[in-house]
């Protein structure tokens, strides 16, 4: 690797990005920000700051009513056991992909355009894993002993029963969020090794000190790093698709019409993924223009994430045309009527129709280059997408469970103040760690994009081609603002 982390005025961060551009100019864009003092935060990010901790507080309040009170705080009924809380479970789990994603197999396939987007969208990946294990903890109704859900030793005689799906979210949960931020670290030890030499107080130097684990930058500690870095991401690829395949069959192993169907492991990754690089979009549009970084996450980068979405949002359409081809198909009257009862159903026909609306319908302008390299578009776009997911969750989880075997146990199923407030909590918890992580970290991998302009310019690639351009305004056509 050819960049070491060193001051700012040392020899090789004064290297040639691009005529006129060192790899100074890179770090004052991405790693000032980080080092400057409290008061030169900007005034943004103190608002987001104060808005997201007043949803947090909303969250822990709901929390704290929910173990005073109990589960029937909720809308959850009988058969309606899975209400709310499973539905935002699947939601943030399926967010999280993208950032695996991004990281772990663009990095395998050998993608640089990763660079710019990797590091938030793997922090955005740990937070939502934050959010979205909290809740099969809370559903259990006594969250106090979550603990017996590991086999650990103790005198009860008590252990884990393999067989239920608690206790495969359980594992599929630890694994994917252990290994995440294993990844999320690993790659940004260099960069805390340069915010370690650039910090201008002693807290910073001691703080930034600790955290690169003594990073020297020499040829044996990038040997280290980078294979290290690779045989995680191998570790981690395969988890993109077990993880939510793990979720989906919570469902598939059960009788109940709607959900026995084998199509759902690979229907569920591709939601999954489809939301996740919804939200990547969601916080990359704003992201690069609060921190001026429109030459670093550039319009390239909007334009591959939009058409991954709009490839990933096809198979979750063709996943919804099978599941109702296979349930006519099969001639058993009780998938029939459960297809019927969610496009035509009396209750909850709306949100099937609304959700073929906002994955269906509202990606379909992602085939025109214009509308992927606008960001108020995409932007507009991810939000409908991510709404569209949601209601997804929805029907699948809740409004299956109304309308069960037995007509005399059919139930309709209304969310409750609580539910929302702690979904909408949970946004609190997801926004504030986010606007942390901003503050005190770098957002982009500057020594990535670094390494990509030294092999830019020693090997005669263009790896680093569309960052350079951007860099200094001569855009290639149809790359730039």
């Amino acid at each position: 690797m050819a960049v070491t982390s060193g001051k700012r005025t040392s020899v090789e961060t004064q290297r040639v990005i691009g005529r006129g551009q060192s790899y100074g100019a890179l770090d004052d864009v991405i790693n000032d920000p980080v080092l400057a003092g409290p008061f030169k935060t900007p005034r943004w990010w103190w608002i987001g700051f104060a808005i997201a901790a007043t949803f947090l507080a909303m969250y822990l309040v709901s929390i704290v009513w929910l173990v005073v009170k109990g589960t029937g705080v909720w809308g959850n009924n009988v058969p309606v056991g899975w209400g709310m809380p499973i539905i935002n479970f699947v939601w943030w789990i399926g967010i999280g992909h993208a950032g695996t994603l991004i990281s772990a197999a663009l990095l395998l396939f050998r993608q640089p355009w990763r660079t710019s987007i990797n590091r938030f969208a793997e922090a955005m990946t740990i937070f939502a894993v934050v959010c979205a294990a909290i809740y099969p903890i809370l559903h259990l109704g006594r969250p106090w002993v979550f603990y017996w859900l590991v086999p650990y030793p103790n005198t009860f005689g008590l252990f884990p029963q393999f067989r239920s799906p608690l206790d495969w979210d359980l594992f599929a949960i630890f694994t994917y969020g252990s290994v995440s931020v294993l990844f999320w670290f690993i790659g940004l030890i260099p960069d805390l090794a340069t915010l370690r030499d650039r910090s201008r107080s002693k807290f910073q130097r001691i703080l930034y000190s600790t955290l690169c684990l003594g990073w020297n930058g020499s040829a044996k500690a990038w040997q280290r790093y980078q294979r290290a870095y690779l045989l995680i991401a191998a570790l981690s690829f395969p988890l993109v698709l077990s993880v939510h395949s793990t979720i989906a069959m919570d469902f598939a192993v059960a009788q109940l019409p709607g959900w026995n169907n084998t199509v759902m492991p690979p229907y569920f990754v591709a939601g999954a993924v489809f939301a996740g690089f919804a939200m990547v979009l969601i916080l990359a549009v704003p992201l690069r223009k609060a921190f001026g970084m429109e030459r670093l996450i550039t319009l390239r980068h909007l334009d591959n994430s939009a058409k991954l979405m709009l490839a990933t949002g096809l198979i979750v359409v063709y996943g919804y045309i099978i599941e109702g081809f296979m349930a006519w198909y099969s001639g058993v009257e009780f998938e029939r009527y459960m297809i019927f009862n969610r496009i035509l159903g009396a209750d909850h026909w709306w949100a099937f129709w609304l959700l073929i609306a906002c994955n269906g319908v509202a990606i379909q302008p992602l085939w025109f280059r214009r509308v992927r390299q606008n960001p108020l578009a995409l932007f507009i776009i991810s939000v409908i997408v991510s709404v569209g997911m949601w209601l997804e969750r929805f029907v699948i989880v809740s409004v299956t469970l109304t309308k069960d075997f037995l007509p005399s146990s059919w139930a309709d199923y209304r969310s409750t103040f609580w539910d929302w407030s702690l979904y909408l909590g949970s946004f609190g918890l997801f926004a504030t760690l986010f606007f942390l992580f901003i503050r005190l970290l770098p957002s982009i991998a500057s020594t990535e994009i670094k390494g990509l302009a030294h092999h830019d310019r020693h090997y005669g690639s263009d790896a680093f081609e569309d960052i350079r351009l951007d860099f200094h305004g001569r855009n290639r056509k149809g790359a730039g603002p």
